[in-house]
């Protein structure tokens, strides 16, 4: 029935072991309603993602009570949630690469029924459930070939199968071009129209516009309001969601103009996983102090061709140099010595080791130098003042240096950490992929700075990313990959979004 309660939180209060007192949720009152999609907005570290674990039941509460249809239940794991109609896709995917489709969705029924895995059945009632919300997607594939956005469909449709009636989306939009975040606005509001109660979870004020009917505003681990969406503005959830906050502004200080060439790129071919040609001829340079953005849909070498540069995936043909030295196919390890740093797409898989602590993470590139290091042993205060230090300077939120595994730290805190590695002893070269991904508007912010800061000390930054007002904001020139290749590269000056947009879309080169 439109209008009733599914589930409630009323009074809840999470705290852990050691974690600062604004990372503590307290005494949330939060509900979802059958036929509605209501946002929860926050900044990281706002209580979004602990709030939705502990109504999915990957989270037991400190205290307060959770209720499902006006009864109270205690969830000891995100089966018992699951089996009371509530489900959540996470914003970190959890798929097997090397398994297909089908098989990913029915090794999650066989956590539960060890002697079951109906491959067929599964298989066909994939497809159903595909065509029915318009999650398209080849079931036979393997995983390890899906992009980003078709992998969180593979996610999604792992949660519908056990047909819920609230479902959680922690961030969908942020692996995500425009287009397919419009297309997955559409299957949420289906889905509300069924009856189901839907929780966006995000921090794009913009796309609670767009898809939300309700929205609650978390911030520091508080509760800010619940509102009608249609009766909030825009500038209203921001100063609920952030507080006061200064516009932003880049001096761009040097011209990049008679800079030196530090990355030179030739003819490079790169094969992708499956073997195709994903990279397909391309040829660039980057001088000192200057921002190559390159723009571009997911799945159009990108990521090849950030892995070439960086050591972790080999060129079949071309020529990488980096300040004249050729260091095509060289090791990941020689090549970073030389002064490249390199932000991953994909930052749980690539960027950390979540089973270590912050410490042990935040030196794992230089933990072998005689200044955190001597014959092997570590020097633990040494790390630790380092680590305080970055920690303060990337504003890192995490309950500890040492005892912390990375693991639990928000996807925003692991993006913080990752860039504070990366940064902190000034590249010559960076690659970005995707270096905002996940964080919040200060965090966009303060990020964004440091790429203008290592600009100004002589750094070569290439930054890969689909946010387009992202890359018009940072670059000095803006190249696009369309297929594999770069159909055309324009200054900042002369570039438009009509102009990019045209030749991401293939309708026009220069």
């Amino acid at each position: 029935m439109s209008g009733e309660v599914l589930v409630e939180a009323r009074g809840v209060v999470k705290s852990f072991p050691g974690v600062w007192e604004h990372l503590i949720l307290d005494h949330i009152n939060f509900d979802v309603r059958a036929g509605e999609v209501h946002a929860l907005l926050g900044e990281n570290g706002a209580g979004k993602t602990v709030l939705a674990n502990i109504l999915s039941g990957f989270y037991t509460l400190t205290s307060g009570q959770i209720y499902v249809r006006g009864k109270p239940v205690h969830f000891k794991s995100p089966f018992d949630a699951i089996k009371n109609g509530i489900g959540m896709v996470h914003q970190e995917f959890t798929l097997v690469p090397s398994l297909t489709v089908v098989e990913n969705i029915a090794l999650m029924l066989r956590k539960h029924n060890p002697l079951s895995y109906p491959l067929k059945e599964v298989r066909e009632r994939t497809l159903e459930l595909s065509e029915r919300y318009g999650l398209k997607i080849e079931p036979d594939r393997l995983v390890e070939h899906l992009s980003l956005g078709e992998k969180q469909r593979v996610e999604i449709l792992k949660v519908l199968y056990w047909e819920p009636d609230v479902l959680i989306l922690d961030e969908p939009t942020s692996v995500l071009t425009i287009d397919e975040a419009r297309e997955l606005f559409k299957i949420l509001r289906r889905m509300a129209e069924e009856g189901k109660g839907v929780v966006f979870i995000t921090h794009r004020i913009e796309e609670i516009m767009a898809v939300a009917d309700r929205v609650t505003v978390l911030r520091l681990g508080r509760k800010m309001g619940t509102f009608k969406v249609s009766e909030v503005g825009k500038d209203e959830l921001l100063r609920l969601m952030i507080g006061e906050m200064e516009p932003v502004r880049y001096e761009r200080g040097r011209s990049v103009e008679w800079g030196r060439v530090v990355l030179e790129v030739r003819d490079l071919h790169v094969l992708s996983d499956d073997g195709r040609e994903a990279v397909k001829g391309v040829s660039f340079e980057i001088h000192e102090g200057e921002i190559l953005g390159i723009a571009g849909v997911s799945g159009n070498g990108q990521r090849e061709l950030a892995e070439a540069i960086t050591g972790l995936r080999k060129a079949s043909r071309g020529r990488i140099r980096l300040m004249g030295l050729d260091i095509t196919n060289k090791p990941a390890g020689e090549i970073a010595k030389l002064g490249v740093r390199h932000i991953p797409e994909e930052r749980r898989r690539m960027g950390v080791v979540e089973p270590m602590c912050l410490a042990e993470n935040m030196i794992i590139r230089e933990y072998k130098e005689k200044t955190f290091s001597t014959a092997g042993v570590i020097k633990s205060k040494v790390i630790t003042e380092h680590s305080k230090r970055l920690v303060e300077r990337f504003k890192i939120l995490t309950p500890d240096i040492w005892d912390t595994e990375v693991r639990i730290l928000s996807g925003g805190n692991i993006q913080r950490l990752i860039l504070a590695r990366e940064l902190w002893k000034g590249p010559k070269l960076l690659v970005a992929f995707h270096p905002t991904y996940g964080l919040d508007l200060k965090a966009v912010t303060h990020t964004h700075q440091h790429f203008m800061e290592l600009r100004q000390k002589g750094a070569a930054i290439l930054l890969i990313s689909e946010d387009l007002e992202e890359i018009f904001l940072l670059s000095d020139r803006i190249a696009v990959m369309l297929d594999g290749r770069i159909v055309g590269t324009l200054g900042a000056r002369e570039a438009t979004p009509e102009k990019i947009g045209h030749m991401m879309a293939g309708v026009g080169a220069s």
